[in-house]
Protein backbone atom coordinates (compact mmCIF):
# COMPACT_ATOMS: atom_id res chain seq x y z
CA UNK A 1 0.00 0.00 0.00
CA UNK A 2 2.84 2.35 0.94
CA UNK A 3 4.84 1.48 -2.19
CA UNK A 4 1.86 2.20 -4.41
CA UNK A 5 1.39 5.55 -2.66
CA UNK A 6 5.07 6.41 -3.11
CA UNK A 7 4.89 5.39 -6.76
CA UNK A 8 1.93 7.72 -7.28
CA UNK A 9 3.78 10.59 -5.62
CA UNK A 10 6.87 9.92 -7.75
CA UNK A 11 4.82 9.85 -10.95
CA UNK A 12 3.15 13.13 -10.01
CA UNK A 13 6.51 14.78 -9.30
CA UNK A 14 7.92 13.59 -12.64
CA UNK A 15 4.83 14.97 -14.44
CA UNK A 16 5.22 18.34 -12.70
CA UNK A 17 8.93 18.53 -13.54
CA UNK A 18 8.31 17.68 -17.21
CA UNK A 19 5.44 20.21 -17.40
CA UNK A 20 7.68 22.87 -15.88
CA UNK A 21 10.44 22.12 -18.40
CA UNK A 22 7.97 22.41 -21.27
CA UNK A 23 6.74 25.78 -20.02
CA UNK A 24 10.33 27.04 -19.89
CA UNK A 25 10.66 26.18 -23.60
CA UNK A 26 7.65 28.28 -24.50
CA UNK A 27 8.19 31.80 -25.82
CA UNK A 28 5.91 34.57 -24.49
CA UNK A 29 3.82 34.33 -27.68
CA UNK A 30 3.38 30.60 -27.27
CA UNK A 31 2.48 31.00 -23.61
CA UNK A 32 -0.17 33.49 -24.71
CA UNK A 33 -1.50 30.95 -27.21
CA UNK A 34 -2.06 28.32 -24.51
CA UNK A 35 -3.71 30.90 -22.28
CA UNK A 36 -6.05 31.94 -25.09
CA UNK A 37 -7.14 28.36 -25.76
CA UNK A 38 -7.80 27.89 -22.04
CA UNK A 39 -9.88 31.07 -22.00
CA UNK A 40 -11.91 29.84 -24.98
CA UNK A 41 -12.34 26.33 -23.56
CA UNK A 42 -15.87 26.51 -22.16
CA UNK A 43 -17.39 28.27 -25.16
CA UNK A 44 -15.52 26.07 -27.63
CA UNK A 45 -16.89 22.95 -25.95
CA UNK A 46 -20.39 24.39 -26.02
CA UNK A 47 -20.11 25.24 -29.73
CA UNK A 48 -18.83 21.76 -30.50
CA UNK A 49 -21.70 20.19 -28.57
CA UNK A 50 -24.34 22.27 -30.36
CA UNK A 51 -22.90 21.28 -33.74
CA UNK A 52 -22.80 17.66 -32.50
CA UNK A 53 -26.47 17.83 -31.48
CA UNK A 54 -27.51 19.54 -34.71
CA UNK A 55 -25.60 17.05 -36.91
CA UNK A 56 -26.22 18.62 -40.33
CA UNK A 57 -25.15 16.71 -43.45
CA UNK A 58 -23.25 17.96 -46.51
CA UNK A 59 -24.42 21.30 -47.95
CA UNK A 60 -27.12 21.54 -45.27
CA UNK A 61 -24.88 22.73 -42.40
CA UNK A 62 -26.66 26.08 -42.06
CA UNK A 63 -26.79 26.33 -38.27
CA UNK A 64 -23.31 24.88 -37.83
CA UNK A 65 -21.84 27.33 -40.33
CA UNK A 66 -23.66 30.28 -38.76
CA UNK A 67 -22.44 29.36 -35.27
CA UNK A 68 -18.83 29.34 -36.42
CA UNK A 69 -19.28 32.57 -38.39
CA UNK A 70 -20.85 34.27 -35.37
CA UNK A 71 -17.97 33.16 -33.15
CA UNK A 72 -15.43 34.54 -35.63
CA UNK A 73 -17.40 37.77 -35.98
CA UNK A 74 -17.54 38.13 -32.19
CA UNK A 75 -13.73 38.07 -32.19
CA UNK A 76 -13.39 40.76 -34.84
CA UNK A 77 -12.76 38.72 -37.97
CA UNK A 78 -13.93 39.97 -41.36
CA UNK A 79 -16.46 37.42 -42.63
CA UNK A 80 -17.09 36.60 -46.30
CA UNK A 81 -19.97 34.19 -46.76
CA UNK A 82 -21.23 32.06 -49.65
CA UNK A 83 -17.76 31.63 -51.12
CA UNK A 84 -17.31 29.34 -54.16
CA UNK A 85 -21.13 29.44 -54.52
CA UNK A 86 -21.52 27.27 -51.42
CA UNK A 87 -24.05 28.77 -48.99
CA UNK A 88 -22.45 27.17 -45.93
CA UNK A 89 -18.84 28.01 -46.85
CA UNK A 90 -17.21 31.19 -45.55
CA UNK A 91 -13.84 32.81 -44.92
CA UNK A 92 -12.97 34.64 -41.67
CA UNK A 93 -9.90 36.88 -41.90
CA UNK A 94 -7.95 39.13 -39.58
CA UNK A 95 -4.82 41.21 -40.09
CA UNK A 96 -3.09 42.48 -43.19
CA UNK A 97 -0.07 41.76 -45.33
CA UNK A 98 2.15 38.71 -45.42
CA UNK A 99 2.54 36.05 -44.36
CA UNK A 100 -0.98 34.78 -44.95
CA UNK A 101 -1.55 31.61 -42.96
CA UNK A 102 -4.72 29.60 -43.51
CA UNK A 103 -6.44 27.03 -41.34
CA UNK A 104 -9.40 24.87 -42.38
CA UNK A 105 -12.40 23.60 -40.44
CA UNK A 106 -15.09 21.06 -41.32
CA UNK A 107 -18.50 20.61 -39.71
CA UNK A 108 -20.63 18.18 -41.74
CA UNK A 109 -22.15 15.01 -40.30
CA UNK A 110 -22.87 11.55 -41.73
CA UNK A 111 -26.39 10.27 -42.46
CA UNK A 112 -27.94 7.65 -40.20
CA UNK A 113 -25.37 7.73 -37.40
CA UNK A 114 -27.36 9.44 -34.66
CA UNK A 115 -26.07 8.39 -31.24
CA UNK A 116 -26.23 9.61 -27.66
CA UNK A 117 -23.03 10.52 -25.80
CA UNK A 118 -23.23 7.12 -24.19
CA UNK A 119 -21.11 3.93 -24.29
CA UNK A 120 -24.24 1.98 -25.19
CA UNK A 121 -25.52 2.10 -28.76
CA UNK A 122 -28.67 4.24 -28.71
CA UNK A 123 -29.73 6.83 -31.25
CA UNK A 124 -30.22 10.40 -30.10
CA UNK A 125 -32.86 10.66 -32.84
CA UNK A 126 -33.60 7.43 -34.77
CA UNK A 127 -32.64 7.71 -38.44
CA UNK A 128 -30.97 11.10 -38.03
CA UNK A 129 -27.38 12.03 -38.82
CA UNK A 130 -24.42 11.89 -36.46
CA UNK A 131 -20.82 13.11 -36.36
CA UNK A 132 -19.17 9.76 -37.10
CA UNK A 133 -16.00 11.52 -38.29
CA UNK A 134 -15.75 14.07 -35.48
CA UNK A 135 -16.30 17.15 -37.62
CA UNK A 136 -18.23 18.86 -34.82
CA UNK A 137 -14.81 19.23 -33.16
CA UNK A 138 -12.83 19.91 -36.33
CA UNK A 139 -14.22 23.34 -37.24
CA UNK A 140 -14.38 24.59 -33.65
CA UNK A 141 -10.84 23.49 -32.81
CA UNK A 142 -9.40 25.15 -35.91
CA UNK A 143 -11.30 28.36 -35.28
CA UNK A 144 -10.16 28.48 -31.64
CA UNK A 145 -6.57 28.27 -32.91
CA UNK A 146 -7.25 31.10 -35.39
CA UNK A 147 -8.71 33.26 -32.60
CA UNK A 148 -5.59 32.74 -30.47
CA UNK A 149 -3.41 33.92 -33.38
CA UNK A 150 -5.72 36.85 -34.05
CA UNK A 151 -5.25 38.07 -30.49
CA UNK A 152 -1.47 38.16 -30.98
CA UNK A 153 -1.83 40.07 -34.26
CA UNK A 154 -4.21 42.50 -32.59
CA UNK A 155 -1.70 43.03 -29.76
CA UNK A 156 1.09 43.73 -32.26
CA UNK A 157 3.00 40.58 -31.29
CA UNK A 158 2.67 39.00 -34.75
CA UNK A 159 2.49 40.53 -38.21
CA UNK A 160 0.50 39.19 -41.14
CA UNK A 161 -2.93 37.71 -41.86
CA UNK A 162 -4.73 34.76 -40.29
CA UNK A 163 -7.49 33.23 -42.41
CA UNK A 164 -9.99 30.59 -41.28
CA UNK A 165 -11.72 28.59 -44.02
CA UNK A 166 -15.10 27.08 -43.17
CA UNK A 167 -15.10 24.10 -45.53
CA UNK A 168 -18.41 22.23 -45.80
CA UNK A 169 -19.39 18.90 -47.31
CA UNK A 170 -16.15 16.94 -47.01
CA UNK A 171 -18.05 13.68 -46.63
CA UNK A 172 -19.94 13.96 -49.91
CA UNK A 173 -19.52 16.87 -52.30
CA UNK A 174 -15.90 17.83 -51.57
CA UNK A 175 -16.35 21.48 -50.63
CA UNK A 176 -12.63 22.26 -50.55
CA UNK A 177 -12.24 21.21 -54.19
CA UNK A 178 -14.81 23.81 -55.27
CA UNK A 179 -13.12 26.38 -53.04
CA UNK A 180 -9.72 25.53 -54.52
CA UNK A 181 -11.13 25.71 -58.04
CA UNK A 182 -12.36 29.22 -57.19
CA UNK A 183 -8.78 30.20 -56.29
CA UNK A 184 -9.51 30.86 -52.62
CA UNK A 185 -6.27 29.27 -51.37
CA UNK A 186 -3.94 30.63 -54.06
CA UNK A 187 -2.36 33.46 -52.06
CA UNK A 188 -1.64 31.50 -48.87
CA UNK A 189 1.89 30.94 -47.64
CA UNK A 190 0.92 27.81 -45.71
CA UNK A 191 -2.35 26.09 -44.78
CA UNK A 192 -3.11 23.83 -41.80
CA UNK A 193 -5.82 21.42 -40.77
CA UNK A 194 -6.44 18.67 -38.25
CA UNK A 195 -8.67 15.64 -37.96
CA UNK A 196 -9.99 13.58 -35.05
CA UNK A 197 -8.53 10.07 -34.79
CA UNK A 198 -7.56 7.30 -32.39
CA UNK A 199 -3.94 8.45 -32.17
CA UNK A 200 -2.03 11.73 -32.15
CA UNK A 201 0.52 12.57 -34.82
CA UNK A 202 1.85 15.25 -37.11
CA UNK A 203 0.68 13.58 -40.30
CA UNK A 204 3.51 12.51 -42.54
CA UNK A 205 1.41 10.18 -44.70
CA UNK A 206 -0.46 10.74 -47.92
CA UNK A 207 -4.02 9.72 -48.79
CA UNK A 208 -5.52 7.87 -51.74
CA UNK A 209 -6.43 9.65 -54.94
CA UNK A 210 -10.03 8.97 -55.89
CA UNK A 211 -12.55 9.61 -58.63
CA UNK A 212 -16.32 9.17 -58.48
CA UNK A 213 -18.41 8.45 -61.58
CA UNK A 214 -22.03 7.64 -62.30
CA UNK A 215 -22.42 5.22 -65.23
CA UNK A 216 -25.91 5.41 -66.73
CA UNK A 217 -27.43 2.89 -69.15
CA UNK A 218 -30.55 3.58 -71.23
CA UNK A 219 -32.42 0.79 -73.04
CA UNK A 220 -35.97 -0.06 -74.03
CA UNK A 221 -38.81 -1.38 -71.87
CA UNK A 222 -40.88 -4.44 -72.75
CA UNK A 223 -43.04 -6.99 -70.99
CA UNK A 224 -40.67 -9.53 -69.45
CA UNK A 225 -43.03 -12.45 -70.22
CA UNK A 226 -44.99 -11.66 -73.38
CA UNK A 227 -42.34 -9.97 -75.59
CA UNK A 228 -38.92 -9.69 -73.88
CA UNK A 229 -37.26 -9.87 -77.31
CA UNK A 230 -38.52 -6.34 -77.96
CA UNK A 231 -36.76 -5.02 -74.87
CA UNK A 232 -33.21 -3.84 -74.39
CA UNK A 233 -32.31 -4.23 -70.71
CA UNK A 234 -30.36 -1.40 -69.12
CA UNK A 235 -30.00 -3.66 -66.10
CA UNK A 236 -28.27 -6.30 -68.21
CA UNK A 237 -25.73 -3.65 -69.22
CA UNK A 238 -25.26 -2.55 -65.61
CA UNK A 239 -24.66 -6.12 -64.50
CA UNK A 240 -22.27 -6.78 -67.37
CA UNK A 241 -20.46 -3.58 -66.43
CA UNK A 242 -20.06 -4.59 -62.77
CA UNK A 243 -18.95 -8.07 -63.87
CA UNK A 244 -16.29 -6.45 -66.04
CA UNK A 245 -15.13 -4.35 -63.10
CA UNK A 246 -14.77 -7.47 -60.98
CA UNK A 247 -12.76 -9.25 -63.70
CA UNK A 248 -10.54 -6.16 -63.93
CA UNK A 249 -9.52 -6.56 -60.28
CA UNK A 250 -7.02 -9.27 -61.28
CA UNK A 251 -5.22 -6.84 -63.60
CA UNK A 252 -4.72 -3.76 -61.41
CA UNK A 253 -2.01 -2.93 -58.90
CA UNK A 254 -2.53 -3.94 -55.25
CA UNK A 255 -2.92 -0.27 -54.32
CA UNK A 256 -6.05 0.10 -56.48
CA UNK A 257 -9.53 0.00 -54.95
CA UNK A 258 -12.82 -0.12 -56.88
CA UNK A 259 -16.19 -0.06 -55.15
CA UNK A 260 -19.68 0.50 -56.50
CA UNK A 261 -23.40 0.48 -55.77
CA UNK A 262 -26.42 0.23 -58.05
CA UNK A 263 -28.29 3.53 -57.97
CA UNK A 264 -31.09 2.42 -60.33
CA UNK A 265 -31.95 -1.11 -61.43
CA UNK A 266 -35.60 -1.22 -62.52
CA UNK A 267 -38.83 -1.18 -60.53
CA UNK A 268 -40.57 -4.55 -60.96
CA UNK A 269 -39.36 -7.95 -62.23
CA UNK A 270 -41.91 -8.31 -65.04
CA UNK A 271 -40.76 -5.18 -66.92
CA UNK A 272 -37.49 -5.02 -68.82
CA UNK A 273 -35.70 -2.06 -67.17
CA UNK A 274 -35.02 0.76 -69.57
CA UNK A 275 -32.81 2.63 -67.09
CA UNK A 276 -30.05 1.51 -64.76
CA UNK A 277 -27.02 3.19 -63.21
CA UNK A 278 -23.92 2.27 -61.27
CA UNK A 279 -22.06 4.62 -58.94
CA UNK A 280 -18.35 3.71 -58.98
CA UNK A 281 -15.35 4.96 -57.01
CA UNK A 282 -11.80 4.25 -58.19
CA UNK A 283 -8.86 4.81 -55.84
CA UNK A 284 -5.10 4.47 -56.05
CA UNK A 285 -2.03 5.89 -54.34
CA UNK A 286 -1.54 8.44 -57.11
CA UNK A 287 -3.83 10.41 -59.40
CA UNK A 288 -1.94 9.00 -62.41
CA UNK A 289 -2.79 5.49 -61.27
CA UNK A 290 -6.48 6.36 -61.00
CA UNK A 291 -6.44 7.85 -64.50
CA UNK A 292 -4.96 4.65 -65.96
CA UNK A 293 -7.73 2.53 -64.40
CA UNK A 294 -10.35 5.02 -65.58
CA UNK A 295 -9.47 4.28 -69.22
CA UNK A 296 -10.06 0.56 -68.71
CA UNK A 297 -13.33 1.23 -66.90
CA UNK A 298 -14.66 3.43 -69.72
CA UNK A 299 -13.95 0.61 -72.20
CA UNK A 300 -15.78 -1.87 -69.97
CA UNK A 301 -18.82 0.43 -69.87
CA UNK A 302 -18.84 0.75 -73.66
CA UNK A 303 -18.53 -3.01 -74.06
CA UNK A 304 -21.34 -3.68 -71.60
CA UNK A 305 -23.62 -1.29 -73.50
CA UNK A 306 -22.78 -2.96 -76.83
CA UNK A 307 -23.51 -6.43 -75.47
CA UNK A 308 -26.87 -5.34 -74.08
CA UNK A 309 -27.78 -3.19 -77.09
CA UNK A 310 -28.28 -0.04 -75.02
CA UNK A 311 -26.83 3.46 -74.81
CA UNK A 312 -24.35 4.48 -72.14
CA UNK A 313 -23.12 7.71 -70.57
CA UNK A 314 -20.61 8.40 -67.80
CA UNK A 315 -20.86 11.41 -65.52
CA UNK A 316 -18.04 12.74 -63.35
CA UNK A 317 -19.27 13.51 -59.84
CA UNK A 318 -16.04 14.47 -58.07
CA UNK A 319 -12.52 13.33 -57.32
CA UNK A 320 -9.58 13.90 -54.99
CA UNK A 321 -5.87 13.94 -55.61
CA UNK A 322 -3.50 12.21 -53.20
CA UNK A 323 -2.14 14.40 -50.41
CA UNK A 324 1.15 16.10 -51.25
CA UNK A 325 2.98 15.50 -47.97
CA UNK A 326 5.13 18.33 -46.64
CA UNK A 327 7.74 16.77 -44.36
CA UNK A 328 9.23 20.12 -43.31
CA UNK A 329 5.79 21.18 -42.13
CA UNK A 330 5.22 17.89 -40.33
CA UNK A 331 8.53 18.24 -38.48
CA UNK A 332 7.62 21.76 -37.40
CA UNK A 333 4.22 20.62 -36.14
CA UNK A 334 5.73 17.62 -34.37
CA UNK A 335 8.21 19.84 -32.53
CA UNK A 336 5.33 21.92 -31.18
CA UNK A 337 3.39 18.86 -30.03
CA UNK A 338 6.31 18.13 -27.71
CA UNK A 339 5.60 21.42 -25.92
CA UNK A 340 2.10 20.36 -24.90
CA UNK A 341 1.23 17.92 -22.14
CA UNK A 342 -0.29 14.77 -23.62
CA UNK A 343 -3.99 14.26 -23.02
CA UNK A 344 -4.73 12.61 -19.67
CA UNK A 345 -7.96 10.72 -19.03
CA UNK A 346 -9.97 10.38 -15.83
CA UNK A 347 -10.98 6.98 -14.45
CA UNK A 348 -14.51 7.71 -15.67
CA UNK A 349 -13.30 8.40 -19.22
CA UNK A 350 -11.20 5.24 -19.22
CA UNK A 351 -14.21 3.24 -18.05
CA UNK A 352 -16.28 4.87 -20.84
CA UNK A 353 -13.64 3.76 -23.33
CA UNK A 354 -13.63 0.20 -22.05
CA UNK A 355 -17.40 -0.07 -22.10
CA UNK A 356 -17.90 1.45 -25.56
CA UNK A 357 -15.30 -0.78 -27.18
CA UNK A 358 -16.89 -3.84 -25.57
CA UNK A 359 -20.31 -2.70 -26.77
CA UNK A 360 -18.85 -2.38 -30.29
CA UNK A 361 -17.52 -5.94 -30.08
CA UNK A 362 -13.88 -4.81 -30.01
CA UNK A 363 -10.99 -5.25 -27.62
CA UNK A 364 -10.12 -2.24 -25.50
CA UNK A 365 -6.51 -1.18 -26.18
CA UNK A 366 -6.34 2.02 -24.15
CA UNK A 367 -5.89 5.56 -25.46
CA UNK A 368 -2.94 6.57 -27.68
CA UNK A 369 -2.74 10.27 -26.87
CA UNK A 370 1.04 10.77 -26.76
CA UNK A 371 2.33 12.14 -30.10
CA UNK A 372 3.70 9.42 -32.38
CA UNK A 373 7.26 9.81 -33.65
CA UNK A 374 7.44 10.91 -37.26
CA UNK A 375 7.59 7.94 -39.63
CA UNK A 376 8.87 7.82 -43.23
CA UNK A 377 6.14 8.54 -45.76
CA UNK A 378 4.68 5.29 -47.13
CA UNK A 379 4.66 4.72 -50.88
CA UNK A 380 1.11 3.35 -50.74
CA UNK A 381 -1.02 5.07 -48.09
CA UNK A 382 -3.69 3.30 -46.11
CA UNK A 383 -7.26 3.52 -47.37
CA UNK A 384 -9.11 6.82 -47.41
CA UNK A 385 -9.43 9.97 -49.50
CA UNK A 386 -9.97 13.60 -48.56
CA UNK A 387 -10.51 16.94 -50.24
CA UNK A 388 -7.74 18.35 -48.03
CA UNK A 389 -5.45 16.64 -50.54
CA UNK A 390 -6.54 18.98 -53.33
CA UNK A 391 -5.60 21.99 -51.22
CA UNK A 392 -2.16 20.41 -50.70
CA UNK A 393 -1.50 20.76 -54.47
CA UNK A 394 -2.28 24.48 -54.34
CA UNK A 395 -0.42 25.50 -51.17
CA UNK A 396 1.89 23.76 -48.67
CA UNK A 397 -0.39 21.89 -46.30
CA UNK A 398 0.32 20.73 -42.72
CA UNK A 399 -2.01 18.16 -41.14
CA UNK A 400 -2.51 17.03 -37.56
CA UNK A 401 -4.31 13.96 -36.22
CA UNK A 402 -5.46 14.03 -32.59
CA UNK A 403 -6.90 11.34 -30.33
CA UNK A 404 -10.63 11.71 -29.71
CA UNK A 405 -11.57 8.02 -29.24
CA UNK A 406 -10.10 4.84 -27.74
CA UNK A 407 -7.37 3.17 -29.77
CA UNK A 408 -8.63 1.31 -32.87
CA UNK A 409 -12.18 2.65 -32.59
CA UNK A 410 -14.08 2.03 -35.86
CA UNK A 411 -14.35 5.24 -37.86
CA UNK A 412 -17.59 6.52 -39.38
CA UNK A 413 -19.39 4.67 -36.60
CA UNK A 414 -21.62 5.37 -33.60
CA UNK A 415 -18.54 4.96 -31.37
CA UNK A 416 -16.96 8.11 -32.82
CA UNK A 417 -20.24 9.98 -32.47
CA UNK A 418 -20.54 9.10 -28.78
CA UNK A 419 -16.95 10.10 -27.93
CA UNK A 420 -17.25 13.35 -29.88
CA UNK A 421 -20.19 14.45 -27.73
CA UNK A 422 -18.39 14.18 -24.40
CA UNK A 423 -15.14 14.98 -22.61
CA UNK A 424 -12.93 12.46 -24.45
CA UNK A 425 -13.60 14.32 -27.69
CA UNK A 426 -13.47 17.75 -26.06
CA UNK A 427 -9.95 17.13 -24.75
CA UNK A 428 -8.75 16.14 -28.21
CA UNK A 429 -10.28 19.23 -29.78
CA UNK A 430 -8.55 21.59 -27.33
CA UNK A 431 -5.23 19.78 -27.74
CA UNK A 432 -5.54 20.19 -31.52
CA UNK A 433 -6.23 23.92 -31.16
CA UNK A 434 -3.07 24.32 -29.09
CA UNK A 435 -0.85 22.31 -31.42
CA UNK A 436 -2.03 24.14 -34.51
CA UNK A 437 -1.81 27.61 -32.97
CA UNK A 438 1.70 27.01 -31.58
CA UNK A 439 2.82 25.90 -35.03
CA UNK A 440 1.29 28.98 -36.62
CA UNK A 441 3.31 31.19 -34.28
CA UNK A 442 6.47 29.72 -35.81
CA UNK A 443 5.08 30.20 -39.31
CA UNK A 444 4.37 33.86 -38.64
CA UNK A 445 7.69 34.53 -36.92
CA UNK A 446 10.16 32.53 -39.01
CA UNK A 447 10.47 33.38 -42.70
CA UNK A 448 13.21 30.79 -43.17
CA UNK A 449 10.88 28.01 -42.05
CA UNK A 450 8.23 29.21 -44.48
CA UNK A 451 10.77 29.25 -47.30
CA UNK A 452 11.89 25.68 -46.53
CA UNK A 453 8.28 24.49 -46.48
CA UNK A 454 7.59 26.26 -49.79
CA UNK A 455 10.76 24.88 -51.39
CA UNK A 456 9.73 21.30 -50.55
CA UNK A 457 6.24 21.96 -51.89
CA UNK A 458 7.54 23.30 -55.20
CA UNK A 459 10.04 20.43 -55.56
CA UNK A 460 7.48 17.70 -54.92
CA UNK A 461 4.81 19.28 -57.09
CA UNK A 462 7.22 19.68 -59.96
CA UNK A 463 5.50 20.28 -63.30
CA UNK A 464 2.24 18.69 -62.19
CA UNK A 465 -0.69 21.00 -62.87
CA UNK A 466 -3.56 20.52 -60.45
CA UNK A 467 -6.98 20.44 -62.08
CA UNK A 468 -10.18 20.12 -60.08
CA UNK A 469 -11.89 16.78 -60.72
CA UNK A 470 -15.34 18.30 -60.80
CA UNK A 471 -18.21 18.66 -63.24
CA UNK A 472 -18.75 22.09 -64.75
CA UNK A 473 -21.02 24.49 -62.92
CA UNK A 474 -21.76 25.28 -59.28
CA UNK A 475 -21.69 22.71 -56.46
CA UNK A 476 -24.78 20.51 -56.17
CA UNK A 477 -27.27 21.64 -53.58
CA UNK A 478 -28.15 18.54 -51.58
Amino acid sequence: MISRFLLTIASTLIFLVVSSQKKQQLSPNKQAILKSIENQQDLAIRLSDIIWETAETAMKETMSSNLLADYADMHGFKITKNVAQIPTAFIAEYGSGRPIIGIMGEFDALPGLSQKASPVKEALEPGAAGHGCGHNMFGVGSLAAAVAIKELIEAGKLKGTIRFYATPAEEDVGGKIYMARAGLFNDLDVCLDWHPGYETAASNQSSQAMVSYLFEFNGKSAHAASDPWNGRSALDAAELFSTGINFLREHVKPSVRMHYVYKEAGNVPNVIPDKASVWLWIRDSRRKGVAAVEERVFDIAKGAALMAGVKQESRLLSGDYETLVNEEGARLLNSNLQLIDSIKYTPEEIEFGKKIMKEAGLEYAGFKSAPKPLEPTKADPEGGSTDVADVSWVVPEISLIVTTTPNQAPWHSWVVVACGGMSIGHKGMLYAAKGLALTMVDLFENEKVRQEIRKEFETKKGNEIWKALLPDGPPPQQ
